[in-house]
């Protein structure tokens, strides 16, 4: 038998389509009472990298509390997730590939999950669990993809991929934007200990996903001057005093279970969702190859711990390779949820690593992509006609292939962990046989079109809807300010009377819609005249009041040129739209000689006639 087949034998991934809920029913350990049920706790940290720990050998970082937690928990040493946040997010919530749930990039809508998929919160809250999510969502910010609509009864953070301001943050809760105090880590963690408090005496869900590390790079003096003092460059202090500061809000949250007696009754998940941010050699990341963004090890792979007292063998470590779409299964199973509904999984329950220490487990194969964010700036189409098949990789046991576009890289992982040398040369039946696989998967995973989606408006549970830059189609000319279009850019460079900005929609209700829009404009503009329209209806309404404020750069502990801006909002008037999918058009009435810029604008809103709602500032 040669070395392909011996190392292959066995292939433990689901490549099914896009289909029709399956029932899954499997033999489960866990417990099926409701009151024996445990509680599950289940933490993720935002481009926190496998060395940005002091248990993993980072000597410049303090995290005492995830070291300890460490020393507690069954730890997975090849635990792989997505190079970017929203695929991990996708994957962690669904049990399956992003790709099939629709979820691509980051931004452009590119992020959504489409709403029908099946959450372990979904299931959870039927089998009778309080849910909670407390952080950055980022699979979807419009109901009912939203995470009230995916299976969250509360509700409490960024619906984005990021805020701008960490310092008294407007969150969003339940759909409401609300002022807050403090410092945003701070702040999360006050709303979960708020939770568990109010549900100690029933099983409960709480999804735990901090923003930080992410950027902005906003922290508290005390932590910036720690690690500076420690010779490190003001980005690293900035990071590395974020995640001391979301350690020890991680303590509370551990103190506040062994105050309530719910420590040896809740399950504690730890993980991060890719690999550090940042050019590669900038910080410590225990040696591996490849940063957030890249298909190498250092950009996927990342700390898993998993606790439960009395349960699993503390300090127990498994080298058996496991992923991000395993972590539904394992939670249901663990939670003594017998029947799934849902569409067909790609991962499978870790239930029998961490009960048995010596237990077996299949060579598997596991599949990555990283569709760069940079890219996403070229699709302007609803429907990607196109997706390159790199940049992408195959994970087993031994090996990692890997294709950046210039042809299949392959590792030895057991003999060069940190990827070295390419051995493709040497292993050409090998390179075969996992770049056939790639190929065969990544034909499933894409089977369903991965399409912007139309932004739906009208359910009853988001009367007002914002529909943001990000998310718009333009005509040349216009673009958003920041470049990229991530969450909260605006646009800029709308002049002409031939420009035109549109949004995809999807109509839940026939009836009327006040229409405005979040602005600023110069003096000169006031005046002109705006026409919104959608299918055979349209309203028309004036710039009545300019709106200038000056321009801001984003506070940040280094220079990364991110502006932010306030916004002025205006009403239109009222629309008449049918229910069902439409575009929604917004263009200025004026001179064709008119050279004077309309206005930026940051989104167009539309809110369902007769229903009240809270309305803020954006």
């Amino acid at each position: 038998m040669n070395e392909t087949t011996t190392d292959f034998k066995f292939l433990s991934v689901s490549l099914v389509g896009f289909g029709i809920l399956t029932l899954g029913c499997l033999s489960f350990l866990g417990c099926k009472q409701k009151e024996q049920r445990p509680n599950v706790l289940l933490i993720m940290t935002d481009d926190m990298g496998y060395g940005d720990l002091g248990f993993h050998g980072n000597r410049k970082i303090d995290t005492p509390v995830l070291d300890d937690l460490a020393t507690q928990s069954v730890r997975f040493e090849r635990f792989m997730v997505c190079p970017y946040c929203t695929p991990t997010r996708a994957s962690l919530m669904t049990g399956r590939y992003a790709l099939r749930t629709g979820a691509l990039s980051v931004t452009r809508g590119l992020e959504t999950v489409r709403s029908e998929e099946v959450t372990i919160a979904e299931i959870l809250k039927t089998a009778g669990y309080a849910t909670g999510c407390f952080g950055k969502w980022h699979i979807g910010e419009h109901y009912p993809s939203h995470p009230n609509g995916q299976g969250f009864d509360d509700f409490f953070g960024i619906p984005q991929g990021h805020i701008n301001q960490y310092y008294d943050p407007q969150l969003d809760h339940n759909g409401n934007l609300v002022d807050t105090k403090g410092y945003v880590t701070d702040i999360l963690t006050d709303s979960v200990l708020q939770f568990i408090e109010r549900h100690q005496s029933e099983p409960f869900f709480c999804y735990v996903p901090y923003n930080a590390p992410h950027s902005p790079f906003q922290v508290p003096d005390r932590y910036f001057d720690k690690y500076i003092a420690r010779d490190l460059d003001a980005r690293t202090a900035t990071i590395y005093g974020m995640v001391e500061n979301m350690d020890e809000n991680i303590g509370r949250l551990l103190s506040k279970l062994d105050e309530l007696a719910l420590a040896d009754r809740t399950i504690v998940i730890f993980l991060s969702d890719n690999g550090p941010e940042g050019q590669e050699g900038s910080r410590y990341n225990a040696g591996m190859r490849g940063m957030k963004g890249t298909v190498h090890e250092g950009g996927t792979r990342v700390p898993m711990f998993v606790r439960w007292p009395g349960r699993f063998i503390p300090g127990n470590v498994k080298d058996n390779l496991a992923a991000h779409i395993d972590l539904l299964p394992t939670i249901a199973e663990l939670c003594g949820i017998t029947c799934l509904e849902t569409f067909p999984l790609d991962g499978v329950s870790l239930v029998p690593l961490l009960n048995n220490s010596k237990a077996s487990w299949p060579n598997r194969m596991l599949f990555d992509y990283s569709a760069g964010w940079r890219r996403m700036v070229e699709f302007k189409d609803s429907v990607i006609s196109h997706i390159q098949e790199h940049d992408g990789t195959v994970r087993t046991q031994r090996w990692r292939a890997v294709n950046e576009g210039d042809g299949w890289q392959l590792y030895d992982m057991h003999n060069d962990p940190l990827e070295t040398q390419d051995v493709a040369a040497n292993y050409p039946d090998t390179v075969s046989y996992l770049s056939a696989a790639y190929e065969n998967w990544f034909t499933d995973v894409t089977k369903i079109p991965i399409a912007r989606p139309h932004i739906q408006i009208g359910h009853l549970e988001r009367p007002l809807v914002e529909l943001p830059a990000p998310e718009a189609y333009f005509t040349e000319g216009i673009s958003w300010y920041n470049k990229w279009g991530f969450a909260h850019d605006w646009l800029t460079g709308w002049s002409s009377p031939d420009d035109r900005i549109w949004w995809n929609i999807d109509v839940a209700e026939t009836g009327n819609y006040e229409v405005s829009i979040a602005y600023t404009c110069l003096p000169e503009a006031v005046g002109t005249n705006l026409r919104v329209e959608a299918g055979e209806s349209f309203v028309e309404g004036n710039i009545n009041r300019a709106y200038n404020p000056e321009l801001r750069l984003r506070p940040s502990r280094i220079n990364d040129n991110w502006y932010v801006e306030t916004f002025e909002r205006i009403p239109l008037g009222k629309i008449h739209l049918e229910q069902g999918r439409h575009r929604i058009t917004i263009r200025a009435l004026v001179d064709v000689d008119n050279e004077i810029p309309i206005c930026d604008l940051k989104s167009l809103l539309l809110h369902r006639e007769n229903e009240t709602f809270l309305i803020n500032n954006p």
